[in-house]
Parts: C-alpha cells; sequence; structure tokens
C-alpha cells in the first residue's frame, strides 16, 4: 500500500510516492511555466498551468518509483498559501490567480481594517489585515475588475483548484483556509462577521474539512489527466507550511520548527489557539484536527545569503559549491563576527516589524572585516531575526519542548550551530526532510487508515538524524549581539520610512 503526497508550490508541483514505513519510493517535480507580474508588486499563475505540471509530474513520480496506480491507497496536497483562484459557474478560471507573494492589496487591507477594526479583525481570525492574504485579493479584483467579478461563481486556493480538476469536488482544509482572513480559526468556521463586512456572499467559500479527511475520490477526467486509477481517495490536505510541519513531525503543543528557505519560518503548535494581540504572529489552524499553530515569517532569510552570493562572488570554476566557500570563510571568524551586525529585511519585515518599508542594514564596519565576516554576520543576523519570533513565543508563554530545523539553512553545519547559540537550545535535524509534499503524503496516510492519527504517523516514521547542542561561550556571545541587533531597526526606522 503506497500514498501520494502533492505539493502545488510556486516554482513547480512536487510528487512523492510513499510506503507505510514512511520510505520514499520515488519523486518528481515538473516547473510551473506561466508567472507574470503586470506591475510593480503583483504576481500572478494561471491555475491551468498548475493542473498541466500536476499529471505530469504524478506520471513521473508513479514511474520513478515502479508502482502502478491500483497501488496507490490515497492522494493528499499540499501547496501555496493564500492565492485567490476565481472560477465561474462552468468551474473556469474568470482570471489568473493572484498568489501569496502579490501586495497591491494595500488599500483593500486599510479599508476592511476600518470597516472591522483592528482588535476586532483579530480577535475575529486570529490575524491582521495582510496583503498576502486572500480576502483583500479579492476586495481588490470586485474593485478594479467589475465585470470579472460578475463572473466569479466559487473562490478556491491554489491547491484546491488541483483538486478540484482531480476529483470535480470543491473544498478546503482549516490549516490553509485560515490565510484566507475569512476563517473564524478558533472555533473552525467561516467568519459570517467579517464575510459581512466585506460584502462577499458565503457561497462563493467551498465546504471545510480537517487535513486527514476524505473529501473526494479521482474522477474519470482526473484519472486520464493523471493515470492515477478512478475513485482513489483523496484528502483534503494542508497549506504547505502546516504540511511542511506535519513531514518534520512538528505536531504536537510545545514541537517548534526553524525553516530557512527564501523565507524564514518559526513554527509551533499549540492546543489551542494562542493570540498575539499585536498580530506580529500568525495563528492559523494547524493541520490536525483541535490543534493550532503560531507562526512567525522572516521575509529575507536564506535570501539575504543568497543576495550577497548573486551580486559579491564571482563566478566560480564549478567544482566548488560558493556557499560552501562562502561559509568556510565565515567558520573562520568567531561567533559575533567582531561586531558586524545584519539585519535581514530586503524585502521589508513581518515578524516583529509589520513594516514594508524596513530596509536591511549592515552595521559597525571595520577596516578589519573581511568577506567572511560579510557572511557571518548574514547567517546570525538571520537566525537573530528568527530569535524575534522565539521572543514573542516567552511573551505569549508558549512551551518550547524541542527545536527542529528544515529547508535549505539546515544543510549547512555551520548555520545550524549558529543557530543553536542564538537560539540557546538543542536543536535537531530529521533524515527524511522532504517539505510539504512528504506531510500531504502523511495526511494521504492517515485519510488510507495506513496510520491512526497524524500523531501517530509521526511517532511512526518521522526520526531524528542529528542533535546540535549549544556552546556555551558562543552562546553568551550571541545573546550580547541580539541585544544590540534589537537596537539596530529602531534606530533606522525613521531614514526609511522617509
Amino acid at each position: 500500500m503506497y500514498v501520494l503526497g502533492i505539493d502545488v508550490g510556486t516554482g513547480g508541483t512536487r510528487v512523492l510516492v510513499v510506503d507505510q514505513n514512511g520510505h520514499l519510493l520515488g519523486a518528481a517535480t515538473e516547473e510551473h511555466q506561466n508567472f507574470a507580474s503586470p506591475q510593480i508588486g503583483w504576481a500572478e499563475q494561471d491555475p491551468r498551468d498548475w493542473w498541466r505540471a500536476c499529471g505530469i509530474a504524478v506520471r513521473k513520480a508513479l514511474a520513478h518509483a515502479k508502482v502502478s496506480s491500483d497501488q496507490i491507497a490515497c492522494v493528499g496536497f499540499s501547496g501555496q498559501m493564500h492565492g485567490a483562484v476565481t472560477l465561474d459557474a462552468a468551474g473556469e478560471p474568470v482570471r489568473p490567480a493572484i498568489i501569496w507573494c502579490d501586495v497591491r492589496t494595500e488599500k483593500q487591507c486599510i479599508e476592511l481594517t476600518e470597516k472591522i477594526g483592528a482588535a476586532r479583525l483579530i480577535q475575529l481570525t486570529c490575524n491582521p489585515a495582510l496583503p498576502n492574504f486572500t480576502i483583500t485579493k479579492l476586495l481588490w479584483i470586485r474593485e478594479n475588475e467589475p465585470e470579472k467579478w460578475k463572473q466569479v461563481r466559487h473562490v478556491l486556493l491554489p491547491k484546491d483548484y488541483v483538486r478540484f480538476r482531480l476529483t470535480g469536488e470543491r473544498g478546503m482544509d482549516m490549516a490553509d483556509a485560515s490565510g484566507t482572513l475569512m476563517l473564524d480559526v478558533a472555533h473552525r468556521r467561516w467568519s459570517a462577521e467579517v464575510l459581512q463586512a466585506a460584502g462577499l456572499d458565503a457561497s462563493l467559500l467551498p465546504p471545510l474539512y480537517e487535513s486527514p479527511d476524505v473529501c473526494g475520490a479521482v474522477s474519470a477526467e482526473g484519472a486520464a489527466a493523471t493515470g492515477l486509477k478512478p475513485g482513489t481517495p483523496v484528502v483534503a490536505g494542508a497549506g504547505d507550511q502546516a504540511a511542511g510541519a506535519v513531514g518534520m513531525g512538528i505536531v504536537t503543543p510545545g514541537a517548534v520548527s526553524v525553516t530557512i528557505g527564501t523565507s524564514g519560518v518559526v513554527f509551533a503548535a499549540t492546543g489551542s489557539p494562542a493570540l498575539d494581540p499585536k498580530g506580529r504572529l500568525h495563528t492559523f489552524c494547524h493541520a490536525i484536527p483541535n490543534r493550532w499553530h503560531i507562526m512567525g515569517v522572516t521575509q529575507s532569510a536564506g535570501l539575504s545569503l543568497r543576495w550577497f552570493r548573486d551580486n559579491f562572488v564571482p563566478p566560480g570554476d564549478g567544482k566548488t559549491d560558493p556557499y560552501d566557500m562562502l561559509t568556510a570563510e565565515a567558520k573562520k571568524v568567531p561567533p559575533g563576527a567582531d561586531g558586524l551586525l545584519w539585519t535581514p529585511y530586503l524585502m521589508g519585515e513581518r515578524t516583529p516589524h509589520l513594516d514594508p518599508y524596513a530596509r536591511a542594514a549592515l552595521v559597525g564596519l571595520t577596516a578589519s572585516h573581511t568577506r567572511g565576516h560579510v557572511v557571518r554576520a548574514i547567517l546570525e543576523g538571520v537566525a537573530f531575526s528568527l530569535k524575534d519570533s522565539f521572543t514573542i513565543f516567552g511573551e505569549m508563554k508558549v512551551p518550547i519542548t524541542n527545536i527542529r530545523l528544515g529547508g535549505g539553512g539546515a544543510k549547512s553545519p555551520l548555520w545550524r550551530q549558529i543557530q543553536a547559540d542564538v537560539y540557546g537550545s538543542d536543536v535537531e535535524t530529521i533524515e527524511q526532510e522532504e517539505g510539504a509534499a512528504y506531510g500531504a503524503a502523511i495526511l494521504a496516510g492517515v485519510g488510507a487508515k495506513m496510520w491512526s492519527s497524524v500523531d501517530d504517523a509521526c511517532k511512526q516514521i518521522v526520526r531524528v538524524r542529528e542533535r546540535i547542542t549549544p556552546q556555551p561561550a558562543a552562546m553568551k556571545t550571541m545573546n550580547t549581539s541580539y541585544a544590540a541587533f534589537r537596537r539596530v531597526y529602531p534606530a533606522t526606522k525613521t531614514i526609511f520610512a522617509s
């Protein structure tokens, strides 16, 4: 018995075939071909391209795993969050989807906040209005494209559109729905008050499911496009952050993950909808029934190091990974980078500042600093920015029992050690770090009764590979540097705001 995990990302769709022991048997990724930014700050994709990529990736993954379609017990989904997929009465896209990184809707955010009240909006949805969220994108379409808006009959998120094409059934899971700003996160239902204030009809929204719930089956049309067997059960799945956390075993209260990709995410599972009244953290439903999570985001985590590499490192000979070269130089520099500090605000910042006008700063340069110092400062600065989320967890009295590292940042031994020293805690890596698609496969396995629950699945198949302990002397230095880091943003805020 095998399960399929499908992750509809931004750059491509990834598909995994996983067995009942959690082993990866086959995988495939098909890149998306349709991305548009018609104006600065806009980001759109054609949903039909996601479906095209899904069909190709599923067939490739099955072939790679040497598994036939009738051996697949269930299919699970994950995908990029916050997108606005608008469909007409026939189920066809009315316009390209406005995706998660689109920031055109600041006007709609302000208007919605003023109409409901900032405190009341956070009380209703556990989150403030941000341009990333789906509801503000719908309001933008209604205001700026009224003729297209008249055609809209259904609203879905990216992965839900692909699942709709696979099964013919509309649905959305609680975790992904949390990122629409239309969900009453605490009570796991659509918020009638928010919809009424926004002037949106509840009939636009699909039925809600818990992530491991079976919500459809592969249709004849879906089978023809993917090679899957008609009638194969399909679960609701989860947004990429919740699914990725499931794949790392971050499912019980006290478990925390820190994932460094382009952005950085600190994710904590909770047993109740913990709320930051200042809106600095996201509070969403988890992919497990009656469980929630809180999440802090650093916009430019791995992006900081990539930006430095792309702009200040000459092309190599192709034999040495430039990241390995840079971290080798940084390793020669002592903790604290001899007083050099980096604030990673290349794209503004979400946690804790909620400031799109925040800008990166390299502070404390002297003639004795080298490229290795700058790289070390970048690695430490990203970790400091992520520690800001832990600081807020402390204010909220959110328990932390273990920390697991994921993403590209977890592949660097130096960055792993820096994170342990900055967080002042042991950190872990896991054996099978396959991200959101792996979490989607676990959810499918629970739906297929392969495991009795998500907790049971994670206990059985998510295994720790390495544990890194903080170094006492480095930890002391990092505490001093973090205190200095916290003073940089207030000191530079007025410069960039003007």
